[in-house]
């Protein structure tokens, strides 16, 4: 068992005959495993009224979780800043994880991955507890579903390559609304989305500047650049300090004898870069091949960018890009051409 795996709990067996028979979804909320169709919050919960929610979002290799418990420490972060007064510690909250995953095992395929979606809502606005008829207190929801919901359409990419675009849209600056704590106030993210995608040509990434112009991250991924066999990222200041980055930083550099540095980056940086790459935690990475229509070193993806995709997927198991394209080749089209995540239509 690899290093990244081998502290993942196995929770005690239960309700197998359930299990066995049901082939839908179920969704852990507060405590209770509710069928996926009927799972839902009030329209008076502060997630809806403010953006108050707190979240992660995992994947697994071969159907083990990768990095749960760094996920769950960012996420039990938040909470504390926050100040969502929730009854549960991060041990209880990964238990809840994993029975999740065990109880909807019966509904993936043998070659799915598990992708967990962890809500915490504050909850019912004050002045509507007692007069709703609806959960009090924080709410928490973890979701499974499959991974390659998420990753439709990328397997190309990994040959291809993404084009960064400098949207007009800024990050938020820690200083306004700390973008460490992952939270659902995300409205920058999207309206950045939006104008990437109308833009002249595809495949078009949204790359988000601080206000002091340094480029600071996607909408959703970390960006890396390389110079000189060094990988750079941005300062952890104004961005979300990805899990995926961290792991590039702290394991898979050193595993490779690599140099790697956080520090301020401009455009220009980026310009006149050897190579560049997005991580995120479903994709792992995705070679960045030009910014602005500018081609980064040669304009394809580069050696580094190819040693560390080979690195991660012999580390878990899983070739992470031939995983993502197979599943890309049995796809039957189903919501191809929505918005998604990473993309939104023209």
């Amino acid at each position: 068992m690899t290093p990244e795996l081998q502290n993942v709990r196995t929770p005690k067996p239960r309700n197998k005959i359930m299990q066995r028979e049901s082939s839908s979804r179920v969704v852990f909320y507060n405590g209770s495993f509710v069928p996926e169709s009927e799972a839902r919050i009030s329209i008076y919960d502060s997630a809806l009224m403010f953006g108050d929610m707190v979240f992660e979002m995992t994947r697994s290799f071969n159907k083990k979780q990768f990095k749960l418990r760094e996920h769950l420490d960012r996420l039990m972060a938040g909470i504390r800043i926050l100040r969502i007064p929730l009854n549960m510690d991060v041990d209880e909250l990964e238990t809840a994880c994993l029975e999740t995953v065990e109880r909807n095992e019966a509904a993936f395929g043998e070659d799915d991955e598990h992708r967990l979606m962890i809500d915490v809502s504050r909850g019912l606005l004050g002045i509507y507890q007692g007069v709703v008829g609806s959960h009090k207190g924080p709410n928490v929801i973890i979701a499974d579903f499959p991974l390659r919901w998420t990753v439709a359409g990328m397997g190309r990419l990994f040959d291809s390559g993404i084009h960064a675009v400098l949207t007009s849209q800024r990050a938020i600056p820690a200083h306004l609304l700390d973008p460490k704590i992952k939270n659902r106030s995300r409205i920058h993210y999207l309206m950045a989305n939006i104008e990437a995608s109308r833009m002249e040509g595809e495949d078009n990434w949204a790359l988000l500047l601080d206000t002091d112009g340094f480029v600071a991250e996607g909408t959703g991924d970390n960006f890396f650049m390389v110079k000189d066999k060094c990988l750079i990222t941005p300062e952890g200041r104004n961005v979300l300090r990805g899990i995926s980055r961290a792991y590039i930083l702290n394991e898979l550099a050193p595993q490779l004898g690599l140099r790697a540095e956080e520090k301020n980056i401009e455009p220009y940086d980026v310009m006149t870069a050897d190579e560049a790459f997005m991580t995120g935690t479903p994709f792992c990475m995705l070679p960045v091949t030009s910014l602005n229509g500018v081609p980064i070193g040669k304009g394809c993806v580069g050696d580094i960018t190819r040693l560390l995709l080979k690195t991660w997927s012999e580390n878990v198991g899983v070739d992470i890009v031939k995983q993502i394209q197979d599943w890309d080749a049995g796809r039957a089209g189903d919501g191809a051409g929505g918005p998604t995540p990473y993309a939104f239509g023209k």
